[in-house]
């Protein structure tokens, strides 16, 4: 049996991705979130990598990986072609804009170069260009929330669960960009080399996914 490695994304998708995964029958490893390996293998032919979120669509597109959980914004965001048979019933949230509950209110298409802090650039900048706004994106890593309680930015492109991080920093959604949810990603070249071996693993997959959206995950 070929040996398929699998990109996981380390933080918050991590414990339902393994969790998924094992409902699926695979042995996935139960210190994986924990282990400093960069790569754990098990007896059944699969072996993981747990990755930066950002970085799971790369792994699978240049081939390092087979296949990998991702979401969907982060997919987005990396612009990689690949395969996507199955949309995964956890991870949900959704890509926003949001600025301060003080802001002038007054419709997007009216600011006048806004000055946008993410780590989503590419989709921030299709957004606005998409409104025919022009805007400047200033890219950070960490908490973008910050930037405009110290006027690094007019407004910010994040993902939005609850909405609790917003609320206290005084910031509000204006819009939302898309929604978002974990998705299985194939590398193609992967899926072509095992067609057999990657339809039924992906079949499994779908089961249980099914069975989640039942309720019963």
């Amino acid at each position: 049996m070929a040996t398929v490695t699998v990109a996981l994304p380390k933080g918050r998708l991590a414990e339902e991705a393994i969790r998924f995964l094992a409902d699926a029958g695979l042995a996935v490893p139960s210190d994986l979130e924990s282990s400093r390996q960069l790569i754990l293998s098990t007896g059944d032919g699969f072996r993981y990598l747990l990755a930066k979120p950002g970085d799971v669509p790369t792994y699978v597109a240049h081939g390092a990986a087979d296949i990998g959980i991702a979401g969907l914004d982060v997919l987005r965001e990396s612009q990689e072609d690949l395969y996507e048979p199955l949309m995964l019933p956890f991870g949900y949230c959704r890509l926003s804009v949001a600025a301060p509950k003080d802001r002038p209110k007054r419709p997007l298409r009216l600011e006048t170069r806004p000055r946008v802090a993410t780590k989503f650039p590419n989709l921030a900048e299709s957004f606005f260009r998409s409104r025919g706004i022009s805007s400047d994106i200033i890219v950070l890593k960490g908490s973008v929330e910050l930037a405009p309680l110290v006027g690094l930015s007019d407004m910010i492109v994040d993902l939005v669960q609850t909405g609790s991080t917003l609320r206290a920093n005084n910031l509000e959604e204006i819009e939302v960009i898309m929604q978002s949810q974990a998705v299985l990603v194939v590398n193609r070249a992967s899926y072509r080399l095992n067609e057999r071996l990657m339809d039924d693993l992906i079949a499994r997959l779908r089961s249980v996914a099914e069975r989640w959206e039942g309720g019963e995950g």
